[in-house]
């Protein structure tokens, strides 16, 4: 796939230093998958409001095992659109995260324009809700591996060479899920275990990492969302899943009432996570889930 790129804005077009909010990620890079929208959308914007650069990349196409839209090249050029609305610089690839050579060449020309790289936030993922009516459960399943746990080592190896490199220091997130602590709602499909495996293998590669890179001062942690309000979970596919299946749809509800988070919820946790105010923090798993861990 041809990456898509978006040159960083003109410096002489910001507002000077004075006239700008100051944030407590003044001077960073973040890397952010799954940027085009939704979580990654709302990432990379806390982020920028805090002071970092972005780096985001996204598919921007449809994935065969997924019933509902995928993002697009437009969702990713309105991405690009409000970071710079922030006056923060962004380059932006189209590159898939099972692709490493296309992942690679996406952060190495984001490091080459924006000078680095501090913050890496492995988030791009999918959902398989409702896709296996053809009885194609073991492509379900792989595919959603592929993207869910093999893409999130991909996109930290493409990245943590550069940082060790740097000798400065920074954060990593991975974006697990509430099904990466729990087995709830767990019905023997194809979507539900290979979606559970993923986001459990996201916690063990957050462990192995952090004693890989605690020696270069280099964090990594895991979120755990319960269910975000974003397309993936809200749109009709998994809409009419939940209506057909109460039973698991009960077996998802959170211990507080509410039905589902913002975006925003998660952000922040991480805009924290990632910034001085968290710096003795690494190996754990952080939950942003209204209880649903507890009930």
């Amino acid at each position: 796939m041809r990456p898509v790129v978006y040159q960083p804005v003109d410096s002489r077009r910001r507002r000077s230093r004075e006239e700008q909010h100051v944030g407590k990620l003044e001077g960073k890079v973040a890397l952010v998958t799954g940027a085009a929208r939704g979580q990654g959308r709302s990432h990379a914007l806390r982020l920028a409001e805090e002071g970092a650069d972005i780096i985001a990349v996204d598919i921007c196409a449809q994935v065969e095992t997924v019933a509902y839209p995928m993002s697009s090249r437009a969702d990713l050029d309105e991405t690009v659109a409000e970071v710079e609305k922030l006056d923060r610089r962004i380059v932006a690839h189209v590159a898939d995260v099972r692709d490493e050579k296309a992942l690679n060449a996406a952060v190495a020309d984001g490091v080459a324009a924006l000078g680095g790289v501090d913050i890496v936030l492995a988030n791009a993922g999918i959902a398989s809700i409702g896709t296996a009516e053809d009885g194609n459960e073991a492509a379900v399943f792989r595919t959603l591996i592929d993207i869910n746990l093999t893409g999130v080592w991909n996109t930290v190896h493409a990245a943590a060479p550069t940082m060790i490199e740097q000798g400065r220091g920074g954060a990593i997130v991975l974006t697990s899920s509430t099904q990466g602590l729990t087995g709830r709602g767990g019905d023997g499909s194809g979507a539900m275990d290979g979606y559970c495996a993923a986001k459990h293998g996201v916690v063990g590669l957050m462990r192995t990492f952090s004693h890989w890179l605690a020696p270069h001062n280099i964090r990594v942690n895991s979120v755990h969302p319960t269910g975000v309000n974003t397309p993936m979970i809200v749109n009709p596919v998994v809409e009419k899943f939940l209506e057909e299946s109460a039973d698991v749809g009960d077996a998802l509800a959170n211990l507080m009432d509410v039905p589902v988070i913002e975006a925003r919820d998660v952000s922040n946790a991480i805009a924290w996570l990632v910034s001085d105010e968290g710096r003795y923090v690494t190996g754990t798993t952080l939950p942003v889930d209204a209880g649903f861990v507890v009930r």
